[in-house]
């Protein structure tokens, strides 16, 4: 069975580097969200174990999503994809429950530990 994942990001290059950095064997069905309503939406219809949230993206920021998630008690496992590294970023992500932080351009290499540390990888 595989496992239901969201992608969101406004930008269409990003959507492309994040699906590549996606280990090739791992048994996924992807669902992509252009803005954070739409991720907001596909978690909601239970799209989302997993999702890589941009936090700069139109109609709703993913700061507003993870807010939102919490308020509805949407639990997926979010990780932050996003450019905004800046320290105060990354602490209230946590904060608001994602589960980790990768900066922008997302590799492979900075994936897999993650993926492996919730169990989610071999």
């Amino acid at each position: 069975m595989s496992l239901p994942i969201v992608i969101a990001d406004d930008s269409l290059l990003a959507r492309k580097v994040m699906t590549k950095a996606l280990p090739p064997n791992w048994n996924v069905d992807i669902t992509y969200a252009t803005n954070g309503s739409e991720a907001l939406q596909a978690c909601r219809e239970g799209k989302a174990k997993v999702m890589f949230l941009d936090l700069t993206m139109p109609d709703m920021t993913g700061f507003q999503v993870l807010e939102a998630m919490r308020r509805e008690n949407l639990n997926p496992l979010v990780i932050v994809v996003s450019a905004d590294v800046q320290p105060i970023a990354r602490e209230r992500v946590r904060e608001l429950g994602a589960a980790a932080f990768i900066a922008k351009p997302v590799m492979q290499e900075a994936l897999l530990p993650i993926l492996k540390e919730h169990g989610l990888y071999a």
